[in-house]
């Protein structure tokens, strides 16, 4: 999966368990909702100070917006 793929993947899901909007996580990091919209849907390519700036509005690590998600058991 491409790594864009991935922490777009991960910001939603931190971000809806949090339960942020996306303008409200956007005013945190300091990005347009925009460019968190393309963030979220893979099409946006964070620098590392996007990704600690995002790991920080969500109250995470770095290393959890890029890890592969986990493929569950059949």
């Amino acid at each position: 999966m491409d790594i864009r793929a991935v922490v777009g993947l991960n910001v939603v899901r931190i971000r809806r368990e949090r339960r942020l909007s996306q303008e409200e996580l956007s005013f945190r990091v300091g990005v347009t909702r925009a460019y968190l919209s393309g963030l979220e849907a893979g099409r946006r390519n964070p620098t590392v100070v996007t990704l600690s700036k995002l790991a920080d509005g969500l109250g995470v690590d770095v290393d959890q917006l890029i890890r592969s998600p986990k493929k569950s058991s059949p």
